[in-house]
């Protein structure tokens, strides 16, 4: 017998409750009848919980838990459940707890001995991932990457070898930067922005980062966004379709000066961008080359 069917009925059980990432119809029937079932429902947006709880036909007592109420309302529901209240953790979409408050109310739960029972459902990670068509075998999942561009290009420095497809939120002020340091740290490595997954105006943007950070950065994308990046492994094969591919590294940049009229700093930069290399990097193929 687990220990979830040895608790005492008397004691409560938090239920993780996915909700759809924008789709309503993506929901499943034992989310609903879970969200039914409880005696209250924590979510983050009140006002966005009510919107899917209305469409469904639920009333139910919901309560907010959010970043800034996330450590006394933990207490609070945990005291419920306790006394044998059931709860429902949902986010505003996807899976709660990921990149969502919860951890803090699931571990509390934990030590109190109440039971965490996940509902499966949608989530833009794996979504994203299967539609992608790159290898999802393994794949490492990196939420939001930090705000400030110093923080996020340390990140990335980490991750320059990462073997695993890469998975990444972002937001859309955000998104031609993080684009832009990822095309500059990582190289052209194949990659694919979904940007509002299940709704109305799902798009899959498909090509290298440097490609796909051009494109953003004259066509600025709205909504949700979830970046899936190729592994280190692949960028071999796009190094080797990339333009000028067979000269040398200064032979490229001699050659993009001369054809395109770029001055030797942008030539520079383009041609590193062709061939996975970060600017110090080139700037250390070029001193040899010479």
């Amino acid at each position: 017998m687990t220990e979830q069917n040895a608790a005492p009925d008397r004691i409560g059980r938090l239920y993780l409750v996915s909700t759809p990432i924008g789709n309503l119809e993506d929901i499943t029937l034992r989310a609903l009848r879970m969200l039914r079932e409880a005696d209250v429902i924590a979510c983050e947006d009140t006002r966005h919980t009510q919107k899917l709880l209305q469409h469904f036909e639920i009333k139910k007592r919901v309560v907010s838990y959010h970043e800034h109420n996330e450590i006394t309302r933990s207490a609070e529901l945990v005291l419920e459940m306790e006394r044998g209240a059931s709860v429902a953790l949902a986010s505003d979409a996807g899976t709660p707890i990921v990149s969502d408050p919860g951890h803090h109310l699931v571990a509390l739960c934990l030590r109190h001995h109440i039971p965490v029972i996940p509902i499966p459902g949608p989530s833009a990670v794996l979504a994203a991932l299967a539609a992608s068509g790159l290898p999802v075998e393994e794949f490492v999942f990196l939420g939001f990457l930090p705000a400030r561009a110093g923080n996020r290009r340390k990140s990335l420095e980490t991750l320059r070898a990462e073997p695993r497809t890469l998975v990444f939120y972002e937001a859309p002020h955000r998104i031609a930067e993080m684009l832009a340091d990822a095309a500059e740290i990582l190289g052209p490595r194949p990659a694919v922005l979904a940007r509002e997954i299940t709704k109305l105006h799902e798009e899959f943007l498909r090509g290298t980062l440097p490609e796909l950070a051009q494109r953003v950065s004259t066509q600025p994308p709205r909504g949700e966004m979830t970046v899936v990046v190729a592994p280190a492994a692949e960028i071999s094969a796009v190094a080797d379709a990339a333009p000028g591919a067979a000269l040398s590294l200064a032979e490229r940049v001699a050659q993009l000066e001369r054809e395109e009229g770029l001055d030797r700093k942008a030539a520079l930069k383009q041609a590193a961008r062709e061939r996975g290399l970060n600017k110090r990097e080139a700037y250390k193929r070029l001193l040899l080359e010479r």
